[in-house]
């Protein structure tokens, strides 16, 4: 992965990403061209802190195929993205441009055993059934014995070992505070759901460009002194 110095995140910021996306795209080579399928998928550790991903996908992909425990995988793992407009920013010659978070996970996929499978299978579903509370989770329990048997063997269990972790954040942090906060209160205005995230996780991460924002807050509000 390409990133600029100013966008790339630290290995800590990378995985946590990482982890709180839980969807991505799974990517090998199958000797003569890509293959690849989009899934979800979970962190883990080994006992050196060598950090592991988790997933599964259908017997009959061709993805199955391939996880030989020695071949490097791909893990692209994306989370929001917006297009930006240079009429957004108050420094003129300007370009158009894309902010967006990426991260990258890449090494060797064995498959898993049975038992293997099953923890996943439950781990993974208890993930993301986590977000939805106070929903009462769902567990596996609930289907019949027969059922739940006939879909673990249509499916096989993938466990990467990530050997390397590439991450690029673009949200235009070499910009000045000016072109800066000015981007991102471009980017809220917009009806689209991703251009809104951006614009959050710009102010998140360099609240000071918008300390003038703070301090025009407050004069407008504040009531007016009696003489």
């Amino acid at each position: 992965m390409y990133t600029p110095p100013p966008f790339k995140p630290d290995r800590a910021a990378s995985l946590a990403f990482a982890q709180a996306r839980g969807f991505g795209l799974a990517c090998a080579w199958d000797g003569n061209k890509p293959v690849a399928s989009s899934l979800p998928f979970y962190l883990t550790s080994a006992n050196d802190g060598t950090p592991r991903a988790a997933f599964h996908v259908a017997r009959q992909n061709p993805l199955a195929k391939l996880a030989n425990g020695t071949t490097s995988w791909l893990l692209a793992v994306t989370g929001a993205d917006a297009y930006v407009s240079p009429d957004w920013y108050v420094s003129p010659d300007q370009v158009p441009t894309w902010l967006y978070q990426a991260v990258h996970l890449t090494g060797p996929v064995r498959a898993m055993s049975d038992d293997e499978l099953a923890e996943q299978i439950e781990r993974l579903s208890a993930r993301f059934e986590d977000r939805l509370l106070p929903k009462k989770p769902w567990l596996s329990s609930k289907m019949t014995a027969g059922r739940l048997e006939a879909m673990k063997k249509a499916i096989v269990g993938l466990e990467m070992t990530v050997e390397e972790i590439e991450g690029s954040f673009k949200l235009n942090q070499h910009k000045s505070d000016a072109d800066y906060s000015a981007l991102a209160h471009a980017l809220a205005s917009q009806p689209d759901a991703d251009a809104l995230a951006i614009a959050t996780l710009m102010r998140e991460a360099r609240p000071l460009a918008f300390a003038a924002d703070a301090v025009q807050d407050n004069q407008t509000t504040a009531p007016e002194r009696s003489v």
